[in-house]
């Protein structure tokens, strides 16, 4: 623990689902907010999990609120996001929204120190109706144009955002940032490996943007082995059965979705991690899970790789595919020990959860003098109701 006194925050991710995550699905904030509030409460703070039905965490307390998960599996969650009747109800943003009301009342009740949201849409509505409550948004996507239009609808000083790479904030550069927190994994499951196979690996989402077709060339052109692990999202079947597909064969496999705690091994023994990224990467965990096994990244330079990779020492970045064809004849000649302890050194938990302590210190430090009179005042009034509403209802008895 960092301060002299334990910290009070509540977290959550998504109302409609558990923590932790469905295992048969792709969900990286919850993951990560998983790991970050045992992580709090170990080092003495007291975090609050809100989530639905379900929801276990090793450390953190979990706040339920008697809500019932809407997804408990990956086919269950495509099924809500596809769901026309029920998107369009606004069914899941009002299930964040119960639990997020909750955490604002108890907060501004003085129960909470901050609050802190994986998804800002989740509070921005709530926020500015609850100035006296500090309130931290991770940004897990791309700040879209779109994106930066609503925060800066809902703006208001008591939010502040954390960017997980720099380069994240390029296109919103004004948000109120409190700082930019890399992600960070447990080393200790992503175990060494000084010998590797002569095979390439991708993982991640079947999708264009993460360049899987791009992938396939680079192995087709060096003539190595690719091993492809990841789901299709149903959006994506057209990209797989057009690109992916007729290049499947005893050297292009696609293995599926395989969990994060069985994945380990082809980590372990890939000769290279690729990633030839076709949008701007907020920050990409297969990266610095590979590289925490000894496999160097060999990645497109867009987006928050060049903040991630040293390039020759524990990867590549490359501008094209062209590149990317070089590097991979080249990269035995990389350190593989050298990969892992940058990862130790720079994003392991540890330093994910500094960097949050560091942001939620920083963010209770700077509240205006004015702030803090204000939310006095706003508390002396909401006591000063409460004990007329008590008196008034005493003469009724009596009368």
């Amino acid at each position: 623990m960092r301060g002299e006194k334990p910290l009070r925050v509540a977290m959550m991710v998504r109302g409609y689902l558990p923590l932790p995550r469905p295992s048969d699905m792709v969900y990286a904030p919850i993951d990560l907010a998983g790991a970050l509030a045992e992580g709090l409460q170990a080092r003495g703070h007291q975090v609050d999990f809100y989530g639905p039905l379900g929801s276990e965490s090793a450390g953190a307390t979990i706040v339920n609120r008697n809500l019932r998960p809407l997804a408990t599996s990956n086919q269950e969650f495509q099924t809500l996001l596809g769901s026309g009747e029920q998107v369009n109800h606004y069914v899941p943003a009002l299930w964040d929204s119960y639990l997020a009301q909750t955490m604002f009342e108890r907060a501004r009740a003085g129960e909470y120190d901050l609050l802190h949201f994986q998804h800002p849409e989740v509070a921005l509505p709530l926020a500015g109706a609850y100035r006296d409550v500090s309130v931290v948004y991770t940004l897990n996507d791309p700040v879209y144009p779109w994106y930066k239009e609503v925060f800066e609808l809902y703006d208001s000083p008591n939010q502040h955002y954390v960017s997980i790479s720099d380069n994240q904030r390029r296109d919103a550069p004004d948000l109120n940032y409190a700082a930019t927190v890399y992600n960070g994994i447990d080393t200790d499951d992503f175990r060494f490996s000084a010998e590797h196979e002569d095979y390439l690996l991708f993982t991640g989402r079947v999708v264009p943007e993460k360049g899987v077709k791009e992938a396939i060339a680079v192995a087709e052109a060096t003539n190595h082995r690719l091993l492809i692990v990841g789901p299709v999202p149903p959006a994506a079947q057209g990209y797989f059965e057009q690109y992916i597909k007729p290049h499947l064969s005893g050297r292009i496999l696609y293995l599926g979705f395989i969990e994060r705690d069985k994945i380990l091994p082809y980590y372990q023994k890939a000769k290279a991690l690729l990633m030839p990224i076709q949008w701007e990467e907020p920050f990409g965990l297969t990266s610095i899970e590979a590289m925490a096994c000894g496999t160097p990244a060999i990645v497109m330079a867009r987006g928050s790789m060049p903040e991630i990779i040293l390039n020759g020492k524990t990867g590549f970045l490359v501008h094209s595919t062209g590149e990317m064809i070089e590097a991979v004849r080249k990269v035995n000649q990389l350190n593989r020990r050298a990969c892992r302890e940058h990862v130790k050194a720079h994003f392991a938990l540890k330093q994910m959860v500094d960097g949050y302590e560091r942001v939620y210190e920083q963010v209770l430090a700077a509240r205006s003098p004015a702030l803090k009179i204000q939310t006095a005042l706003q508390k002396n009034v909401r006591q000063g109701i409460r004990r007329t509403k008590k008196s008034v209802k005493k003469l009724r008895g009596r009368n």
